[in-house]
């Protein structure tokens, strides 16, 4: 099975998902996580009809956005200030957001562009020293901050789960979907009326992230990958 079929095949997974957890099929997107693969892996699954992807390094974003330029290009990898003005011209969402200097200047960076850059805050949900984000302990005051930078728009939450346990990755995306609501219910219109994204749920867990609320299930493996098995 190629990298078209795989990607037709999560893509009906994600749908069938979606609606066996009583939720639209369009509630959750699907984003292709081509960092593993070059211009002609994007080009396969673009023909099996993919139309989002996600890159987490600079240069691979640029590459690909130039070579496909029609479809979303999110930036998913940890954000290095000295790169920021290669990844803004390129992304349709940043999904990991966890400084503040790094929110000022990406605002800066999309008023010279003339463009408003989606936001997502990565919020280190599991506690795990390996993990990149905020503490949630500190995702009220961090959004709302955020939230007031000109040439920003704050979309939601990011969290990478716990890998090898069900339910410690249950746990973080629950975790995370309940400081989603409590975070919007302490921001004002139209700020809170954005803030409706969850990106949570990879490869081996995005079925339970789909159960807990997420709206963007970021899946590489199982679609670029000859030899993923769940």
């Amino acid at each position: 099975m190629g990298i078209e079929q795989r990607y037709k095949t999560v893509h009906r997974q994600v749908a069938e998902c979606a609606i066996d957890c009583g939720r639209s099929p369009e509630a959750v997107q699907l984003i292709a996580v081509s960092k593993t693969v070059g211009l002609e892996g994007v080009q396969e699954a673009v023909e099996g009809g993919c139309t989002v992807f996600g890159e987490n390094r600079p240069d691979q974003i640029m590459e690909k956005y130039a070579a496909f330029p029609d479809v979303q290009w999110h930036f998913i990898g940890n954000i290095q200030s000295r790169r920021i003005r290669d990844i803004v011209p390129c992304a349709t969402m940043i999904h990991s957001l966890n400084h503040m200097d790094h929110a000022e200047k990406i605002g800066r960076v999309a008023q010279e562009l003339g463009k408003v850059q989606d936001v997502l805050v990565e919020v280190n949900v599991s506690g795990e020293e390996t993990k990149s984000g905020i503490a949630p302990d500190d995702a009220v005051e961090f959004v709302q901050r955020a939230c007031a930078v000109a040439g920003l728009r704050v979309r939601g939450l990011m969290t990478m789960a716990p890998q090898g346990d069900p339910e410690a990755a249950r746990a973080a995306f629950r975790g995370l979907a309940a400081l989603a609501d409590e975070i919007r219910g302490q921001l004002t219109a139209p700020e809170a009326m954005a803030f409706d994204q969850l990106s949570m749920g990879m490869s081996e867990d995005w079925p339970l992230a789909i159960a807990e609320g997420a709206t963007m299930v970021r899946i590489g493996r199982a679609i670029f990958s000859e030899n993923f098995h769940e």
